[in-house]
């Protein structure tokens, strides 16, 4: 295998790869991808306001729309998940995923989409402070996995013109939202086609379990993408993940590259899996 680009073979996915020029350079992201292009139209974000059943309080999330939006179309989405010291405006914060993805939507590089950028933390009090390592914020995180599927999804379904077919909605994180996209869409392929788990946490569920059923896996995935820098203390658990997918000859991407626990590596990832996502 590729020391710095690892994948399974695939021929859809390493041809994907080769379309967006993936290669053992890691000079192969141009250096601007993150910087924002005053030349070419940007897309808006909003904080929305939802109602949650399952905390029983008012929730925000950030919405990115594709720029050129219209409630005459109907959108792909992307649930894009922050780590275990964020909160919903994690990404906004380290990442500039809406200057990332303008760039690329210029480039004609990604399908338009809409990304909800939510608090993964499902409890009353969902800010990131104190210990956010507490059994209970921890515990919020899996509680997350309902707040998702029964009041977000459907707030956004009835506020933005998205589609509602699962093979138009994504889920990818970083760190602790890696290992919830993970579980969550692993665990609900009747909701999510796409998969993205960039540096996933130990609170990624064991791969038996995340796939029970290869046939399942097979049917359903369009893309299972998995990344991790080599320098992370985490890669283990993105590494066991690829040995299990591998050992049961199921078609994944697996890119692991010069890179530490951070946001300069997740800012690549996302470059890379939303170049990926929502294709034929």
């Amino acid at each position: 295998m590729i020391h710095q680009l690892k994948t399974l073979a695939c021929s859809t996915i390493l041809t994907l790869f080769a379309a967006i020029a993936f290669s053992q350079d890691k000079n192969a992201i141009p250096s601007n991808f993150d910087v924002e292009n005053q030349a070419i139209l940007h897309g808006k974000i909003d904080t929305i306001s939802y109602s949650s059943k399952v905390t029983g309080v008012d929730r925000h999330a950030l919405v990115y729309t594709t720029p050129g939006y219209s409630n005459q179309k109907k959108y792909p989405v992307l649930y894009l998940l922050h780590g275990i010291g964020g909160d919903e405006s994690e990404w906004l914060r380290g990442g500039n995923p809406q200057v990332i993805l303008d760039n690329l939507f210029a480039l004609k590089k990604i399908q338009p989409m809409i990304v909800v950028m939510p608090n993964g933390r499902a409890m009353k009090d969902d800010r990131a402070t104190g210990n956010v390592m507490a059994a209970d914020k921890v515990a919020a995180f899996a509680a997350f996995e309902q707040d998702l599927l029964k009041d977000l999804i459907p707030f956004v379904e009835s506020k933005y013109s998205v589609s509602t077919d699962r093979k138009k909605r994504a889920i990818a994180g970083l760190s602790m939202g890696g290992g919830q996209s993970l579980n969550f869409g692993l665990g609900n392929l009747d909701k999510f086609a796409w998969i993205g788990a960039f540096s996933a946490a130990p609170n990624t569920k064991q791969p038996e379990v995340l796939v029970p059923d290869i046939n399942v896996f097979k049917k359903n995935v369009k893309l299972l993408y998995i990344s991790c820098g080599e320098s992370d203390g985490l890669l283990n658990i993105s590494e066991r993940t690829h040995d299990y997918l591998e050992g049961k000859g199921l078609e994944h991407a697996y890119v692991i590259e010069p890179g530490q626990h951070d946001f300069v590596f997740w800012k690549r990832s996302l470059y890379r899996f939303s170049q990926l996502i929502f294709k034929s």
